[in-house]
């Protein structure tokens, strides 16, 4: 008997950590939900809604040439990705969106898993906000939000992020640009 309470016992401790390992995993996706922005696009005059998945990301691949060297590389840095999702608005006037309409994506961000990397705020400019969600030492996510009075742009790219080639996507599947300095080389004394 003691041997059968023994073993339901370690079975329901590894059912137990079953559970809490996947609802782990499920709280650290990478991927931002944006679709509470959609309302949006009726006020914007110029949307952007760019929804790459692995599949679509290596299918649009194919059509970079390996011959130009700027394609190539931007070819090599999207064969590790897991996806890109862009979603963009421009309005003609001011206030045409709230505080709360970014409160969704900023109360996703503030998962544990997400660690906030860069906070620019101005009240003329607007403001940028990246993220970063690490697994380990690699990096396997990013989310950027960039907002001023006539724009919102939300940058959500899923899989092993080198931040030195990101900015080769800049200008490629919508991803507009980041802004992000290139690390300079060290100079040898």
């Amino acid at each position: 008997m003691k041997s059968l309470y023994g073993t339901l016992l370690k079975l329901a401790s590894l059912a137990i950590l079953v559970v809490l390992g996947a609802a782990a995993a499920m709280a650290q996706d990478p991927r931002i939900q944006t679709s509470q922005l959609d309302a949006l696009a009726a006020k914007a005059a110029q949307t952007v809604d760019v929804n790459l998945d692995e599949r679509l990301m290596q299918f649009a691949a194919k059509f970079l040439s390996s011959k130009d060297p700027d394609e190539n590389k931007v070819k090599e840095l999207v064969n590790g990705l897991k996806g890109i999702y862009v979603k963009s608005f421009v309005f003609e006037t001011e206030g045409q969106y709230t505080e709360a309409d970014l409160e969704g994506i900023r109360s996703q961000l503030r998962n544990s898993a997400w660690n906030k990397i860069v906070n620019v705020h101005s009240k003329k400019e607007g403001s940028a906000e990246v993220y970063l969600m690490q697994v380990g030492n690699q990096i396997s996510g990013l989310a950027v939000l960039t907002s001023n009075p006539k724009e919102v742009t939300v940058v959500n790219i899923i899989g092993p992020v080198d931040l030195d080639k990101l900015t080769q996507l800049e200008g490629q599947f919508g991803i507009p640009d980041l802004e992000i300095e290139r690390s300079k080389p060290k100079r040898k004394n």
